[in-house]
């Protein structure tokens, strides 16, 4: 960050009275611009039979491989919304929102991924714009080695902080 927000004088890191941390602070009206982790937010979408809704992505990172339908949070929405809205924009798939199924905290990289269970409502689901294709798969096919999430033999809450991956 290099400029205020606020009225459009730079700034400069510094430690604010009574912070912890490095700031970026306005030098003239001395506004402190807080900045903190992304929200990433997505859903487990399954049908009747047991099938999972997987995307593959039409943009990076990862363009070509298949995910679940995730995304940033958006500023006004709960973290079910996030995770409805998500699922409609990646695969027009409309979903009952269940338990929360995962929490990872991947502090190098400043986000915080939540997964929710959910159910599909309906088989009427097609790619949006950022996926090249939209499918449901049973579990025997899901591409695992090509996921971002690791098989699970329950469906009992998962959580756990992401190291950095080796360079």
């Amino acid at each position: 960050m290099k400029f205020c927000s606020a009225c459009g004088a730079p700034v400069e890191l510094r430690q604010p009275p009574d912070d912890n941390r490095l700031r970026h602070v306005c030098t003239l009206c001395t506004t402190i611009h807080y900045q903190n982790p992304n929200l990433v937010i997505g859903s487990i979408p399954e049908w009747e039979d047991g099938r999972i809704l997987l995307c593959r992505r039409a943009i990076e990172p990862r363009h070509g491989l298949w995910t679940l339908p995730a995304g940033f949070m958006e500023n006004g929405e709960t973290t079910t919304e996030a995770a409805i809205r998500e699922t409609l924009e990646e695969a027009n798939a409309r979903i009952a929102i269940g338990e929360l199924y995962s929490m990872y905290n991947l502090p190098y990289i400043n986000q915080v991924h939540l997964l929710f269970r959910a159910k599909l409502l309906d088989l009427d689901f097609s790619p949006g714009v950022e996926s090249l294709e939209v499918k449901l798969f049973e579990e025997q096919d899901i591409p695992w080695d090509e996921l971002a999430f690791r098989k699970a033999e329950n469906f009992q809450f998962h959580m756990g902080d992401l190291t950095a991956p080796a360079r």
